[in-house]
């Protein structure tokens, strides 16, 4: 879809960085239909809603297994306790991602190691992942960030030089491909989030985990249940993590429709570039690139990233709210760089990329019903803005 750029626009309606309302709002009859089926039955907490959308979700990601929790974050917990995580264990994580991917690390008393990025797709730099590899090492968590997989083929190769787990954050990147397999297919356990924000998300909190794994799908199952089998009879230490009916019905009324919004959200970005490129691209400001485009892989765009230089990133959303245009940025402080994670060491002692990143990026808004007005009013704000700094610099 040819889109045409404009210098301004008449418009003055606010355009949000996400709009919910838009999503779920034709689809709210059908989901109040399942939320009273589901009520009527009784079965509230892993009933047949939640192994239907087990099943559905194990074949939309081609692995044989999907088991339902309460959270993506939980699905990260539960992914470590699988493989019998211990103190003394390393595990190799990006800091450039949501706290969670390494806080499962810090809750079962392994060591959290910290690599830099690849300064295009924001996704671990498997270079980097090498060079932190010891004898501890145990399992590498790469993330999925924005909607676009890691470099798979390269960090699978060298797990499996090193006999390591790997276990996919696909949290923002469900339906995201790579060489013809889908996110959640391409370590040895996926995990998702349903969290409400996320390209299928439910109301309230959900995750899922994906293996093809036949023993660790039964370790998972046992370990999201208290480690109970059969019942008040407790194998091992467990959680509580157990997906409810009425999330895993909403979720089986959306995810008919995900591909399609996925195709929307790879519309908007086209339109993005489109847009950009026809009004001038500000020379302090570089588009998210999608490095799968043309091959047998996919871009989910949970997330249009673009990255702002000179300095100018929080003016620049500071004028977006000025004009009630949403924006966010994902993530403002590094994980190396929280509080709780100061006494952690980086691997080779610098993450400058992932600084880097945290410093320029900002996303816009980019959802399935975003409307070409919408996208326009973008451009038009971000254009208005480079023009005044460039004006009163050269003043």
């Amino acid at each position: 879809m040819k889109a045409t750029a404009t210098s301004a626009t008449t418009s003055t309606e606010p355009v949000p960085l996400l709009d919910l309302a838009r999503e779920n709002g034709p689809l709210e009859a059908e989901i109040a239909a399942a939320f009273d089926a589901v009520r009527r039955s009784g079965s509230f907490v892993l009933g047949p809603e939640v192994t239907r959308l087990e099943e559905a979700l194990a074949q939309y990601c081609g692995t044989k297994h999907a088991i339902g929790c309460a959270s993506g974050s939980d699905a990260l917990l539960l992914a470590l306790m699988a493989i019998d995580l211990a103190p003394g264990d390393e595990v190799i994580v990006p800091s450039f991602s949501f706290f969670a991917t390494a806080s499962c690390v810090w809750r079962l008393g392994a060591k959290i190691v910290f690599v830099d990025i690849d300064p295009v797709t924001f996704n671990l730099d498997p270079a980097q992942v090498a060079a932190a590899i010891t004898p501890a090492t145990r399992a590498i968590v790469p993330v999925h960030l924005f909607g676009q997989c890691a470099d798979m083929e390269a960090i699978n190769a060298i797990a499996a030089q090193h006999d390591i787990t790997v276990i996919e954050d696909a949290a923002q990147a469900i339906g995201a491909e790579l060489g013809g397999r889908r996110s959640g297919s391409l370590g040895d356990i996926g995990c998702f989030s349903f969290y409400p924000t996320k390209n299928l998300g439910g109301m309230g909190d959900g995750g899922m985990l994906t293996t093809s794994d036949d023993a660790l799908a039964d370790k998972l199952r046992l370990l999201r249940g208290h480690g109970m089998r059969p019942r008040y009879y407790h194998q091992v230490v467990g959680i509580n993590s157990r997906l409810d009916s009425l999330q895993a019905a909403v979720l089986n009324v959306k995810l008919p429709h995900l591909d399609d919004w996925t195709r929307q959200r790879g519309e908007n970005a086209v339109r993005y570039a489109e847009l950009f490129a026809a009004a001038g691209l500000p020379a302090d400001m570089v588009l998210p690139v999608d490095i799968a485009a043309g091959s047998a892989g996919r871009h989910v765009w949970n997330q249009y990233t673009v990255r702002v230089g000179g300095g100018q990133r929080d003016a620049l959303r500071a004028h977006l709210r000025g004009e009630s245009i949403g924006s966010e940025i994902y993530y403002p402080v590094p994980l190396h760089r929280q509080a709780c994670f100061a006494s952690v060491a980086t691997a080779g002692g610098s993450l400058s990329i992932t600084e880097q990143a945290a410093e320029e990026v900002l996303s816009l808004p980019i959802f399935p019903g975003l409307e070409l007005t919408e996208q326009q009013r973008v451009v038009a704000a971000i254009g208005d803005f480079f023009a005044s700094s460039q004006t009163e610099r050269a003043a």
